[in-house]
């Protein structure tokens, strides 16, 4: 069990131990600190509310929950991450609650290390926003191969052709691929291995979701798939 926030840094290509060129992508997750935590006994869940990322100045709300925290830091993201409340054990510290999971405890106000809880070859899944790319067409949006160009229809290309249906039902059907926004949605890539862990960033093999400085959440459960 093991969860962190970063931010997307640069992708390169390097070489593993075979000699094979393989790409990666270089997630900074200095600093991330834990800001609380709540239980969720119904859905047996524990939800560990996290903050990274550097700022010049916070809002007045996160001032208060990151002061709160004894968190003197300013951070920029804000983010809660969920965890079977099975793979933990509670106890109390210093008259606070804390956790602890895979040998590891875990308080408010605690920075999260990626050498802590991660290591190399470890199967992790990565979750970010994809790039917006705006109003497209249904040929790049969708991959529809449009129309020919023959028989007098030079300009129907790149057209959905016809969108109807017959008299029954007599309309458009809900969820039809047709032009729209691409682009900008919640994107889950499972099953990525880390190449290397240490105190400041993660490097991932493959590529992942969201534009340079987006957020990213990892995390890795056991038996996911």
């Amino acid at each position: 069990m093991a969860f962190i926030l970063g931010q997307k840094s640069k992708s390169e290509q390097m070489f593993d131990g075979n000699g094979n060129r393989i790409v990666v992508t270089n997630i900074d997750t200095y600093p991330c600190y834990i800001v609380n935590f709540n239980e969720n006994e119904t859905k047996g869940q524990l939800i560990i509310r996290l903050a990274q990322g550097k700022i010049t100045k916070n809002s007045k709300p996160l001032q208060g929950q990151l002061k709160k925290a004894g968190i003197k830091t300013p951070l920029r993201f804000l983010k809660e991450m969920k965890i079977p409340i099975t793979f933990v054990e509670k106890f109390e510290k210093n008259g606070k609650k804390a956790f602890k999971f895979n040998e590891k405890e875990i308080e408010v106000g605690m920075e999260v290390k990626p050498i802590d809880f991660f290591k190399k070859d470890d199967i992790v899944s990565v979750t970010g926003v994809s790039k917006g790319k705006g109003f497209q067409g249904v040929v790049r949006r969708h991959r529809f191969s449009g129309g020919p160009r023959t028989h007098g229809q030079s300009d129907r290309e790149r057209a959905p052709g016809s969108i109807g249906s017959s008299t029954t039902p007599g309309r458009v059907l809900k969820g039809k691929r047709m032009a729209g926004k691409m682009g900008k949605e919640t994107v889950t890539v499972k099953n990525l291995k880390i190449v290397e862990a240490t105190d400041k960033h993660l490097l991932i093999k493959g590529l992942v979701p969201g534009a340079k400085g987006s957020l990213i959440a990892i995390y890795s459960i056991r038996g996911d798939k």
